[in-house]
């Protein structure tokens, strides 16, 4: 990382986004947790080369044949640009965003990778497009992960009222997850982590952020976060494991409240298995942020991280300017 770099509160909530991602690349999409377990005792958890033997003769997706250890997965780029964006033009434009968007994830883009069902369908929308034409709600009416990817960065980048930040979450989730939940869940995560770099403990952060999850969210916070112990597979067995936000923010609720670090939230989040990477966006957030207020540490990620992480250099010199 650049030595002029300095991993305030701010930082360390979007590098943590960032690097959480990247470490949970290799068992992205395995949803068997045995065939986790195992894998955990010969080859570790984090920053694995994706090898479609993992995922042989076990539920699983593979999907990342193309990458190698340290990669971003597409929510992981998302997270990456939006910052990128942000930077270069000192607060968010749409239409520059939704250009950049279909320009790295469409055809002839940087992007190589899975392309999943928002991305595609928000590309769809977009690719036929001249940009002074770009609709202001592009997303797809869908509830996945992909709506929570872009929320780190803006919520780590505000500096006005909660409800200005709620306001502008809404704005940039509705151009990928033009959907009602996910615009919920998006608005119950920004809200938790504001609270954090605001000063509030995790637990503080969860609880007041109630109101804004909606009545089919809120009752299962209610249930993750009421939980006395971290049990991470037995939360992903009961709320689900796959890449809706119903059921992977109260997996998301119940390992933060529990973690006793950023490595150890990381940890549990992939041992939960399937969409651990759309967990890991906002996992590593808040997880990093909460460290990084504490001060129990000068740097809370772990530096072999930091160091395995591919796109490190891109995601430190945008920080720089911040």
């Amino acid at each position: 990382m650049n030595v002029n770099t300095k991993l305030t509160p701010r930082v360390s909530t979007i590098i943590g986004a960032l690097v959480a991602d990247s470490a949970a690349l290799g068992l992205h999409w395995l949803y068997d947790s045995d065939r986790i377990a195992q894998i955990e005792k010969t080859k570790g958890l984090v920053f694995l080369q994706p090898e479609v033997e993992n995922y042989a003769n076990v539920k699983g997706f593979f999907a990342h044949g193309y990458k190698v250890a340290g990669d971003a997965s597409g929510y992981g780029e998302t997270c990456l640009l939006i910052l990128k964006h942000l930077v270069a033009h000192g607060e968010f434009k749409r239409i520059a965003f939704q250009s950049e968007y279909r320009s790295h994830f469409g055809p002839g883009g940087a992007y190589k990778g899975y392309i999943d069902t928002p991305t595609r369908l928000t590309l769809l929308k977009l690719i036929p497009l001249a940009p002074e034409d770009f609709p202001e709600v592009s997303g797809a009416d869908d509830d996945q992960f992909a709506a929570l990817a872009t929320v780190p960065v803006i919520t780590a980048m505000h500096n006005g009222t909660l409800d200005d930040l709620l306001e502008k979450v809404e704005c940039v989730v509705r151009l990928t997850n033009h959907n009602d939940i996910a615009v919920t869940a998006a608005k119950y995560a920004a809200s938790v982590l504001y609270s954090v770099l605001n000063g509030n403990s995790i637990n503080e952060g969860l609880e007041k952020s109630l109101p804004l999850a909606g009545e089919k969210l809120t009752s299962l916070l209610n249930e993750a976060i009421s939980t006395d112990t971290m049990n991470s597979v037995a939360m992903a067995a009961r709320f689900g494991s796959a890449c809706h936000v119903l059921e992977g923010l109260p997996v998301i609720a119940h390992i933060v409240k529990h973690a006793k670090s950023f490595q150890d939230a990381v940890e549990a989040n992939i041992r939960a298995g399937g969409d651990s990477c759309g967990r890991a966006i906002m996992l590593g957030a808040i997880s990093a942020a909460q460290a990084a207020m504490q001060n129990e540490v000068e740097i809370c990620i772990p530096l072999s991280w930091l160091a395995k992480y591919n796109n490190l250099s891109v995601a430190a010199d945008a920080c720089s300017c911040l």
